[in-house]
């Protein structure tokens, strides 16, 4: 009935410390820069080739709002909190979502290189086979949408679609 330890993301790993946990290590101090990838929007080849317009719409919106929760952190913290509270049936407590959120990095970088380090360590750990990570990112509808908002592109980090 109890838990030893756990590798999660927030706002749990804010929810078991305020429930008395403590926090061992910090997986953001494993990675350059304290960035790896956790959450990819994901579609298939077909969809993309079928639909591209609705695809580069959708990152459009994603663009915005990332820069929009960026720039207004305050105002997304307490927006996020209250679609949880009406999706969930309550808010996450402020001694859970104060300390969470400032962990939480909303980026329009996928962060490419990551996701082979993680490959290669679940690999390492026998979680996983070795799989075959070529062609996993298309980025091309992305950086399209990011280069007409006058940001910069991102990198498949040789891991893109051909």
């Amino acid at each position: 009935g109890s838990i030893d330890g756990a590798w999660v993301p927030e706002p749990t790993a804010s929810k078991l410390v305020a429930d008395g946990g403590k926090v061992l290590l910090d997986e953001t101090d494993l990675w350059p820069d304290k960035k790896f990838v956790i959450t990819n929007i994901i579609v298939s080849q077909k969809f993309l080739n079928e639909h591209e317009d609705v695809v580069e719409a959708f990152l459009r919106g994603t663009v915005k709002t990332n820069e929009w929760i960026n720039a207004n952190q305050d105002k997304a913290k307490t927006s996020a909190n209250a679609k949880l509270a009406a999706d969930g049936g309550k808010p996450l407590d402020a001694k859970v979502i104060d300390p969470a959120w400032p962990s939480i990095l909303v980026t329009d970088d996928p962060l490419a290189g990551t996701l082979k380090t993680e490959s290669d360590w679940a690999v390492k750990a026998k979680l996983i086979e070795q799989p075959d990570l070529t062609g996993i990112y298309d980025l091309r509808p992305l950086n399209k949408v990011l280069k007409a908002a006058g940001k910069p592109e991102v990198s498949d980090a040789g891991l893109g679609a051909k």
